[in-house]
């Protein structure tokens, strides 16, 4: 193999694996995002009924 085959070949490898990095944080920014609305709508609804 040519060294310029096995440069592309890494270069992709790095690309799929920034990606895989890229969603599994976005991922879980949905995750937190979601608890954390959770919790505030639950201080809102029991500040509403105190």
């Amino acid at each position: 193999m040519s060294k310029v085959v096995i440069a592309v070949a890494c270069l992709s490898l790095l690309t799929l694996a920034a990606c895989g990095n890229t969603a599994r944080g976005l991922k879980q920014d949905g995750v937190q995002t979601s608890n954390a609305l959770d919790d505030a709508t639950r201080r809102v609804a029991n500040a509403d009924a105190n």
